[in-house]
């Protein structure tokens, strides 16, 4: 198949799929006498495994290494279980600095007045935060 039809059944866009084949994640494409890309179900197959894992938020380099682990018919289920529960640690510290960025946001927000006045502790706090070391005294009475 082609790769318009292999993007359809894999649901990862041409774009995408090139941009893998460029950093290795699929194996060598065969190509036609005319230099088109011929993906054949094992491409595919591939593809959709990216796609999940990249669903799922693993990186690209994670996913290198769960490509190589699920070619690997000598793998151990360790490895893959070290890479999914590092990730999972990942995705909870990112979580807990958003629900903090968001509790921040939400403080300064209940602090501005939101009405024609120009005051605003929202932009204070962050031209505070901007400002050259020393220069100025971060202002923290809303954190």
């Amino acid at each position: 198949m082609n790769i318009g039809q292999a993007a359809q059944a894999s649901g990862v866009s041409a774009k995408m799929i090139r941009h893998y084949e460029r950093l290795g994640l699929l194996p060598e494409i065969a190509r036609t006498d005319a230099g088109y890309r011929q993906y054949d179900e094992a491409a595919v197959h591939t593809l959709r495994f990216i796609r999940r894992s990249r669903d799922l938020g693993f990186g690209i380099e994670e996913i290198r290494s769960l490509l190589q682990l699920w070619r690997n018919r000598q793998r151990a289920s360790g490895d893959v279980k070290r890479i999914a529960l590092e990730h999972a640690a990942d995705l909870q510290r990112r979580i807990e600095a958003m629900q903090s960025m968001k509790r921040t946001l939400e403080r300064l927000a209940a602090h501005c007045h939101g009405d024609e006045r120009p005051d605003c502790p929202i932009l204070d706090d962050l031209a505070a935060d901007a400002a050259p070391s020393g220069s100025h005294t971060p202002d923290t009475r809303f954190r």
